[in-house]
């Protein structure tokens, strides 16, 4: 599911490796090597930094402690989220943080070639929706069911959705279930993609600051629910059954988003061989208010992710002591 988000992390000595890939195929890293892994014969560990700020979030505090407490160098690749899957079983990062649910690579990779095995849970639930600002589901609560939206597609209407209500999303990178959605409940609505999530939250505390009406595809957990708060439409049930129709068929899905219990993949031979560090990321496990703090010190407050991470860290050694080896 979810998302391609905010910036990219900075990687250790402000150098990130960037790989970029197309489409859902596998993307061919084999043949490409790090020039900053091993430097000197150092300890070093490649993680995949997904664009969404939660996941930077998970990153800066992950290396943060992996280089000041266990002596490890890291660096930090931006791969969008299935290319990252490729990447993860080719050996070219050695972990993803935050998995939203990819089913079909985890049966590819997990079960089949068995190159890539779970990290654990991250400790956080994640859940996509669609929302509204809370100051109009207040002045319109009828608005929160979805066989309400029809009425107020001419109050969500802007510039861009020709016409119809305005239904906006982040990144076109994002695997959303939006556009079948909007087609098989017969919505009459537009897609408006704003291009990366800081995008998205630009627009939306521009729509909240006018106290214009707006409708978003958003998630949780995300730091901006506390400066914007936000309301989510119930939209149609979500149930196994359209879970596996639209597994097998994604056009056909017409039911909500799931809850998501947010998971951590490491590279097999990563976590056979990886010592402290896959030890580490494998007991690294934390709630969405830690994450959220971290991630409104990056994206609203201003700090460079190692500070922000550092900030946490040293605020909060009752959790992360845990995490050591």
């Amino acid at each position: 599911m979810a998302r391609t988000r905010t910036q990219l992390l900075m990687a250790a000595a402000g150098i990130t490796a960037v790989f970029t890939a197309t489409g859902c195929g596998a993307a061919d890293m084999t043949k490409q090597t790090s020039p900053y892994a091993n430097v000197g014969g150092a300890k070093s560990v490649t993680l995949s930094a997904q664009s969404w700020i939660g996941a930077q979030a998970n990153v800066a505090v992950a290396q943060y402690l992996l280089e000041h407490e266990l002596g490890y160098r890291v660096d930090t690749v931006q791969v969008d989220e299935v290319p990252a899957w490729d990447a993860l079983s080719q050996d070219r990062v050695d972990a993803i943080l935050e998995d939203w649910g990819h089913p079909e690579q985890e049966r590819r990779y997990v079960k089949d070639k068995k190159t890539i095995v779970p990290g654990g849970g991250l400790g956080v639930t994640g859940h996509i929706g669609w929302w509204v600002p809370k100051y109009f589901a207040d002045a319109h609560p009828d608005v929160l069911n979805w066989k309400n939206l029809n009425k107020y597609a001419k109050t969500f209407k802007t510039a861009e959705s020709g016409g119809k209500g305005q239904l906006l999303d982040g990144s076109p990178s994002y695997v959303t279930n939006d556009k079948a959605l909007v087609k098989n409940l017969k919505l009459n609505y537009q897609i408006v993609f704003a291009g990366s999530e800081a995008a998205q939250i630009t627009q939306i505390k521009q729509f909240a600051k006018a106290r214009k009406p707006f409708l978003t595809y958003w998630y949780e957990p995300q730091w901006l629910f506390n400066q914007v708060p936000m309301v989510e439409v119930k939209l149609p049930r979500y149930t196994d059954a359209c879970a596996t129709e639209g597994t097998e068929d994604p056009a056909t899905i017409d039911c909500a988003y799931p809850t998501t219990p947010l998971q951590k993949y490491l590279n097999a031979d990563f976590a056979r061989k990886g010592g402290e560090a896959a030890a580490f990321l494998k007991k690294f496990h934390w709630t969405k208010a830690d994450q959220n703090e971290v991630s409104e010190l990056i994206a609203s407050k201003g700090m460079t992710a190692e500070d922000a991470a550092e900030k946490w860290v040293r605020e909060h050694p009752d959790v992360w002591k845990k995490w050591l080896p």
